[in-house]
């Protein structure tokens, strides 16, 4: 029997080889470390930005009040309530929807050739720009359908047709990623398929389900081009009463307001900004506190 020659550990080939890649760890955290700070000081530059030009404009009846010809009237409340009813409408259609198509096709879906057409368009369709989408609406919700335009019904109900592909991909793999042995370990005591889904793999996936529904709505909220093509661009000056009364959405409004010619209206579109993002980093932290308040280990 050959016996294996034994590895020079002082030998200097061995050590410029350590020292490489020694050297290469180095470049690579500092190269990471680089791009973290260049992120985080373009967000700093941003909310530094905003802050200066639009702290001001914050007050009670900024935030109470509506849209108004006179910059020193105008608010953001009844933009902000026109976006919490369409999320309302998005997250009621694109949720259950969604996670219901996450399981079907993870757990219940035969593999054929039909099952690998409807994965290809669902990742297909989440890369499609969102403007499609706000055609999509133009053309089925109001121009066939006949659904009142600038509503938050149709703006909830065009959002999700965008937000469900990244809910499905999101619930799938959260759902892959719980072990196939807990599955095999309630079959084996007597549980139904369905019972299986529902009291152990939902659970456990429910953490992946819900950061990425909430990215997902994230993502929605800040969409305006879609919006546009349906019509919630329009001089909205009180707030709606409900789902199917003439409303407009945060970014919508700052669009509005970042094109008026008034220079007076810098201070709002500002404020406006400030709240948007405030909304936006309190659903990503939700995001975060949902998924270690239900995460499990095994």
């Amino acid at each position: 029997m050959t016996e294996r020659p034994s590895t020079d550990w002082d030998g200097a080939a061995l050590q410029r080889r350590i020292r490489r890649r020694y050297s290469a760890e180095r470049r690579f955290r500092l190269l990471g470390l680089f791009a973290v700070t260049l992120s985080a000081g373009f967000l700093a530059f941003l909310l530094a930005t905003m802050l200066a030009k639009g702290v001001d404009g914050l007050n009670l009846a900024f935030l109470s009040g509506s849209d108004a010809t006179d910059p020193a009237a105008a608010g953001i409340w009844g933009a902000l309530k026109g976006s919490l009813l369409t999320m309302a409408v998005t997250l009621a259609l694109a949720f259950p929807v969604g996670v219901l198509t996450a399981v079907y096709l993870e757990e219940y879906a035969p593999r054929n050739r039909w099952t690998d057409i409807v994965e290809v368009s669902i990742n297909n369709l989440a890369a499609v720009p969102s403007i499609i989408f706000g055609l999509l609406g133009l053309a089925v919700f109001l121009n066939f359908m006949h659904m009142p335009r600038s509503a938050p019904l149709v703006g909830g109900i065009t959002l999700a047709l965008m937000t469900m592909p990244v809910i499905v991909i999101a619930g799938r793999n959260a759902v892959k990623a719980v072990p196939p042995s807990i599955r095999d370990g309630a079959l084996a005591i007597g549980a139904s398929k369905v019972q299986v889904v529902f009291h152990h793999v939902l659970p456990l996936a429910l953490p992946g389900i819900l950061t990425g529904t909430i990215i997902g709505m994230a993502r929605a909220l800040g969409e305006t081009a879609p919006l546009l093509m349906i019509g919630m661009r329009a001089f909205i000056s009180s707030p709606p009463a409900g789902f199917t009364d003439p409303a407009t959405v945060l970014p919508v409004q700052i669009f509005l307001w970042s094109d008026e010619v008034s220079h007076d209206f810098v201070e709002k579109t500002s404020a406006a900004i400030i709240v948007l993002l405030a909304f936006l980093l309190v659903m990503n932290g939700l995001a975060i506190y949902l998924r270690n308040k239900f995460e499990r280990r095994w």
